[in-house]
């Protein structure tokens, strides 16, 4: 079943084509990977997806209901979650504080302040953050405050979750634990669409990965076939292919 589907999606900014012309699925249960050079267009497609911005043109469906059109808060309480590629927190407000604002803002359900409390902490006990609960979410490292953005998207009970570079900056075991908490989302039911240049990192849990290039989709196809594709390989993978980041 698609859960998410885009057609003809295009976004100018003045006169330049951001997106053009792009067509693309998620099918519930998968992860797949959205890559591509720095300027392709990946960010804006996940802010076109999340309502941040606003289509020029195209249809963007979330289990078969248009969701282009709508408020970035509609979206979520549709049940499509984000990440930010420059991570997002509340500095100030403490770990807990920050999900809960997922939790009792982010869901069509109108939970309750004790309900939400409990969702939050749920979330930040699957993400490894319970025992910081109080801490300031400034003072956490950039890997904890990833996963305190993936902790406070999930408290929004979401059934796509769209995540933004989350292994960007953290070294190689904090990599490997990033990558295990994608595959333990998945596992919960939680379909995943991922921007990622860690080439390593995105062969190994991606079903099936979408390339954009000057806003364009060049390819899509398993990550065997994306690294074997001439046309990729020759703008973005270069000799690295599989193994480089």
């Amino acid at each position: 079943m698609r859960i998410l589907e885009g057609e003809g999606v295009t976004k100018y900014f003045g006169g330049l084509a951001a997106i053009s012309n792009v067509g693309f699925h998620v099918d519930q249960g998968e992860i797949v990977g959205l890559i591509g050079p720095n300027g392709a267009g990946k960010t804006t497609l996940f802010n076109l997806i999340s309502a941040a911005l606003v289509l020029n043109s195209g249809v963007i469906k979330f289990k078969g209901e248009k969701i282009s059109g709508l408020k970035p808060h509609q979206v979520c309480r549709a049940g499509v979650a984000r990440t930010f590629q420059s991570v997002k927190i509340f500095g100030n407000i403490p770990v807990l504080g920050n999900v809960l604002l997922g939790s009792l803002f982010g869901t069509s359900t109108g939970m309750s302040s004790a309900d939400a409390a409990r969702e939050a902490m749920e979330s930040l006990e699957f993400v490894g953050l319970s025992t910081m609960r109080a801490t300031p979410a400034k003072d956490l490292t950039l890997a904890n405050q990833k996963r305190l953005e993936v902790a406070r998207a999930l408290a929004t009970q979401p059934d796509l979750l769209l995540i933004d570079e989350l292994i960007a900056g953290l070294n190689p075991t904090e990599t490997a634990q990033a990558m295990e908490l994608v595959t333990r989302i998945r596992d919960r039911g939680i379909t995943i669409l991922m921007i990622e240049h860690v080439m390593k990192a995105i062969m190994s849990i991606c079903d099936r990965i979408i390339v954009l290039h000057h806003g364009e989709k060049i390819a899509e196809g398993t990550p065997q076939e994306i690294t074997a594709s001439k046309t990729v390989v020759e703008v973005y993978l270069g000799d690295q292919a599989y193994a480089g980041s």
